[in-house]
């Protein structure tokens, strides 16, 4: 028989890691539907009595319970008694750090139903969201509200890592107006105007988008700094701002959307002004990577889900010349957000 060396060991954990990757994927997603972390609460909670509660067999919960445990989001402390971890408190949905909706929607059958797809993705260029589907992601969304709902809610609590981050490593004081493209329900741009009496801001996004926007702003008090503005960047966007602020936008397009877009934005701006892309940038060469922010793996979301991709510095700079303007810096926001901040100005 056979030993297996220290290398070929970690080579088969690696490789396993990935082959049954999708495994867990579906423990979370159904955890999420069913609201577990909700439900387990604070304490310790018996298996028993959660099954009652969700008029299913024990037996099965308890499996399921397990699996969670065993991928680290609650504990076994006893047989059949079970308690959150910190990670698996992020699923709560009253959580301040919740990612309860940002799990449900990527753990959803509308993203990952679109991943049998990749071969043909690949082979044909074809998106495959628009192949399973038989529409762009966003007219499906537009056709589900509730699903939209969740998508937004998404989006907003993956920018709330962003923004706790974006401050400390960009000046804004340098500014008066700002002007957030694609800008969402607002929860960038509010955070940015805290703290910063000085200056005011647009949230400018399709009306559908920034449906949720003014309930943020005034939540945040900030109805006489902020206003909304709707409309399609694909077209136009408003004028008159020092900064034009573009997060998680660009890789959402090809490249000739993307540099329209970058176009659109340089129209608007005057000699002065300054444009912040907040994306992913990848190196210029692949680097194995493992982390919960696999740029990779992200990229090849974009292809599958919206025809999109993350880009190189290389790649931004020939999209940023194709819209007029000079790339002048590219900061990199810390490991856990994922992003880096590019600054551009008018050619």
């Amino acid at each position: 028989m056979t030993e297996w060396s220290t290398a070929q060991t970690d080579a088969r954990r690696t490789l396993m890691q990935w082959v049954f990757g999708a495994r867990a994927t579906e423990v979370v997603s159904v955890a999420t539907r069913m609201d577990l972390a909700d439900t387990i609460g604070d304490g310790e909670a018996d298996v028993t009595e959660l099954a009652r509660g969700y008029e299913v067999p024990p037996e099965q919960l308890n499996r399921l319970l397990r699996a969670l445990a065993s991928l680290g989001l609650c504990t076994e402390p006893r047989p059949g008694t079970f308690a959150l971890t910190e990670a698996g408190s992020l699923l709560r949905k009253g959580h301040p750090a919740s990612l309860h909706d940002f799990a449900g929607f990527h753990t959803a059958p509308v993203s990952l139903a679109p991943w049998s797809r990749l071969e043909s993705n690949i082979r044909t260029g074809r998106t495959a969201f628009d192949e399973h589907f038989g529409m762009p992601i966003y007219e499906y969304l537009g056709n589900e509200p509730e699903l939209s709902a969740v998508f937004n809610t998404a989006m907003s609590q993956e920018t709330h890592r962003t923004a706790a981050t974006l401050t400390e490593h960009y000046d804004f004081g340098r500014f008066t107006t700002v002007t957030d493209i694609g800008g969402g329900d607002g929860t960038l741009l509010a955070s940015i105007l805290k703290g910063r009496p000085g200056l005011s801001g647009v949230v400018f996004d399709t009306a559908e988008g920034a449906g949720q926007a003014a309930g943020t702003i005034k939540a945040a008090g900030l109805e006489k700094r902020c206003t909304v503005a709707t409309g399609n960047f694909l077209e136009a966007v408003p004028a008159g701002a020092d900064l034009y602020m573009i997060k998680s936008v660009i890789h959402n397009w090809d490249d000739d959307r993307a540099a329209t877009i970058l176009r659109n934005c340089r129209t608007a701006m005057s000699a002065g002004s300054r444009l912040l892309i907040v994306d992913v940038v990848l190196p210029e060469t692949v680097i194995p990577d493992s982390s919960e922010l696999n740029p990779y793996l992200k990229d090849l979301q974009m292809m599958v889900l919206v025809g999109g991709k993350e880009r190189t510095r290389a790649d931004f700079e020939k999209l940023c010349t194709r819209a007029g303007l000079t790339l002048t810096d590219i900061v990199t926001l810390p490991s856990h957000v994922g992003l880096s901040l590019i600054e551009a100005v008018p050619s």
